[in-house]
Formats: structure tokens, sequence, C-alpha cells
């Protein structure tokens, strides 16, 4: 396991367990630029946030899940998007896949969000480093996650020394992070294809496939005019599950991910409208019906319980060592910094129920958070569990806002089929232990 230690005054140096360097040039992020975010950020006066807690709670630990923040489109994708099109693409000045300078200053905002909302609720104490034994950050072994626990650790904890555990080599997948299949039952592996099959055929896409032919010019694309690729509409889909790899999909539906993919990151990361999808997207409207897209094939590949249970189970694993196993003996604060399919899966296997994200055209958006919280019940001596997921809304990704608790992120509460959820979102622990039991293989 690799540590990286972050300060404001030395940040993002070089991991010392392989002396590869993930530096301020990896995400451009210079110490000038770093110490402005957090002065804008602590900038607005904290005014206390109306958390719906009953008398009698306190806030014992948080773990909490993490995707990536903003990152460039991924470099694997750049032949289906030059495929998909005659348009040209814009340039980055990440390399693909990588965390962009704006993605740091949203993570560095919600980090100092969160660290004001877990002081409000006197789990760390105002203005002090925390001991080491109380914080803990893990990431996933690929520069956007990384970077984003960095700048997390660096809102949340600026000037002190919190380190970021990730594995040593860079650019591979760490088994906790990795949605692969592990089962090797080819009787699965042909259900989990027939699940996924399933799950497209209950999203009705064709007017999503519609606009986004029109926006590309999809009839005068290389695929349609080379290779005869003219209907995304009606193309096929061919879903695969193999073993130790992630569940994936050729066809349409990944051609439709790429390219809303593409577009969702360029309004995110601020490009002028005029260039967003060529100035080809104008309403909120043609936004949720192309994000249609996106969602079903997250939804596709990564929610059919069989699926969700399978990819999911190294995280089921440590969420049941953490919050259950380790209770009352390990950080009161832990961050794990993945990825969509992490999140997607990580909520299906536990049966959260159906959700909306107010604000949000995506299930599970850049940088968003899901919560595991322990409170204890002094009135009755008991634990409970509540899960929020914790986000930025588009608007607040795109204007780049400043969070804070007078400004805060979006917060929802979520539920549990396995674990039923009180008025106050609040389920048993001993419950909520026997939930993430379950899901062991």
């Amino acid at each position: 396991m690799c540590v990286t230690h972050v300060t404001v005054a030395a940040f993002l140096p070089h991991c010392s367990a392989n002396g590869m360097e993930i530096n301020a040039e990896d995400v451009r992020m210079t110490k000038y630029s770093l110490a402005l975010v957090i002065s804008l950020a602590a900038g607005f006066s904290a005014q206390s946030l109306a958390d719906d807690i009953p008398d009698g709670y306190q806030l014992q630990q948080v773990l909490i899940m993490s995707r990536h923040n903003l990152r460039a489109p991924l470099a694997n994708n750049g032949s289906v998007l030059e495929q998909s099109t005659r348009h040209a693409w814009p340039q980055w000045d990440v390399p693909g896949g990588h965390l962009t300078t704006k993605g740091g200053v949203l993570e560095v905002y919600m980090g100092h969000y969160m660290r004001e909302w877990l002081e409000q609720q006197k789990l760390l104490t105002p203005g002090e480093c925390p001991a080491a034994s109380r914080v803990y950050a893990y990431a996933n072994s690929l520069q956007r996650t990384v970077a984003t626990a960095q700048f997390f650790v660096t809102g949340a904890f600026p000037g002190c020394d919190v380190p970021v555990h990730h594995q040593p080599q860079m650019g591979t997948m760490d088994p906790t992070f990795n949605p692969v299949i592990t089962n090797d039952d080819p009787q699965f592996s042909a259900r989990a294809v027939s699940a996924m099959a399933q799950q497209r055929q209950r999203d009705q896409l064709d007017d999503s496939y519609q606009l986004l032919a029109q926006i590309v010019d999809y009839k005068n694309s290389p695929a349609c005019t080379v290779h005869q690729q003219c209907d995304l509409a009606h193309g096929k889909d061919t879903f695969s599950a193999r073993l130790n790899e992630e569940p994936g999909v050729s066809g349409p539906l990944k051609v439709g991910n790429s390219l809303v993919d593409a577009f969702t990151l360029q309004y995110y990361e601020g490009f002028p409208i005029a260039d967003v999808a060529w100035g080809n997207i104008r309403s909120e409207q043609q936004w949720r019906v192309l994000s249609a897209l996106k969602n079903s094939y997250q939804d596709s590949l990564f929610t059919s319980p069989a699926v969700a249970r399978n990819v999911a189970a190294p995280l089921i694993r440590y969420l049941n060592q953490a919050l259950v196993k380790e209770a009352g003996k390990g950080p009161a604060v832990t961050l794990l910094v993945g990825h969509d399919s992490n999140i997607a899966s990580l909520l299906s296997a536990l049966e959260v129920e159906n959700y909306q994200l107010p604000g949000q055209f995506e299930r599970t958006p850049i940088g968003g958070k899901i919560l595991f919280e322990r409170w204890h019940n002094a009135k009755n001596n008991q634990d409970n569990i509540k899960l929020e997921y914790v986000y930025q809304s588009t608007q607040q990704l795109r204007d780049g806002a400043p969070l804070n608790l007078a400004h805060p992120a979006q917060r929802v509460t979520l539920s549990l089929k396995g674990c039923p959820v009180d008025s106050h979102g609040f389920c048993p622990a001993e419950q909520f232990a026997r939930l993430l039991g379950r899901d062991q293989n």
C-alpha cells in the first residue's frame, strides 16, 4: 500500500512507495490557486444546517464512499467519439481520464463543506488537525481517484498531514474498487447477461438516440458512411459478463454513453455553451433525454441484483469490517474514492430504494458521495445507521460554486429495503449489520 501525504505547503508530493510522482502538473493545480480556493470556501459565514436529527443522537462514525470528481473524457473512448461524428472534438488540458484543475477545485469545496458539517456534528474539533487514528483516506490507484482524495483531504484538513492510501502501482485497479465478475460459473454468466439485457429493455431510449443522432450528425459520421452502422435506435447491444472483467456492452448503448459522457463533462468543465456539443444542446429537457442513455448504460451493466452483489462484494466486505466488526475502534472518518460503477453496484447490492437527486441529471454524479453514518441514541443506548447521498448539483458543478454550511451541497436521505428507516432516515445498526453480512461471499 502506498501512502501519499498531503499538506497545503507541499501539495500532491510524490509517493515514496514507488517513487512515482503525482504532482501539481498531474492535475495542473498550483499552490497559489489552491490557497485561493480554500480562502474562497472559508470566506462565507457558516450557518447551522437544519439536519433532521432527533434530540439525544450523536454522530460517532462516517464512512464516505465517493466518486472521483471532474475528469477529461476517457482516452479509450477516443475512437468511439471520432467514429461517431465528423465534428472536431475539443482539446482538454489534461490527459484522457485525468482529474481536471476544476475537478480539484470542486473537490476542495466539497472537503471544506464536509469538514464544517463534521464539526457541527461534534465528530471533529474545530480548528484542529485530527489525530492520525481519527481519519483514514483510501483511493483506487488511478490518477483521478488518488487526486480526488488528495484534494478532498486538502479542503477538509488544510495544513494537516493526512495521508492518502493506495496501491503502489498507479494505473492499475485496486481489488477493493475493481467492479469485475468473480463468479466463474457459466450459468452465472448467462444469467448476468440476460439480466443486463432485460434491464436495458426496460428503458425507453428511442427519443434519446434520435436526439443524439441529430446532435452529432450521425448519418454523416464514419461509423455510418464507412462501417454502415447508421441506426443507433435499432442497433443491437451485446452484453458480456466474463470472469475477471467488468460487465460490458458493445453496440449503441456504449456509443451513446461515450458521447453523452463527453458532452456532460464539457458542460461541467465550464466550456462556453456554444462549444458544448457544438452548441446543439439548448434546453434542460434535452439534457434529461440525453442523460437517460448514460443512466441506462450504468443501470444495465451494474445494477441487476446478481451482478451488483458479485462486483460490489469487495466493497461490502470493507464496509462490514469498518462499520460492524471495528465499529467504535477504527477511524471516526473514512474516505473511499472510487467510481460511478462502485456506487451503482453498491447501492443495488444493498437494495437501496429508488431515489431522485434534485438538480442533477446523473444517477451517480461526478464527485457525489454516499455517507454511511453511525449515530448513537443516548436515550435508549442504541446505534443507528443513516445513508445520505451528498452531491453537487449540475449548476453547482458548472458554476464552480464554493460549498459550506451557508451554501451547502445537495443532500438526499436514502432508504433501504432490507433495513427500513424511520421518519428521520435511521435504521437500527444491528439490522444494517445483518444486511451487510448477507451480501458477503
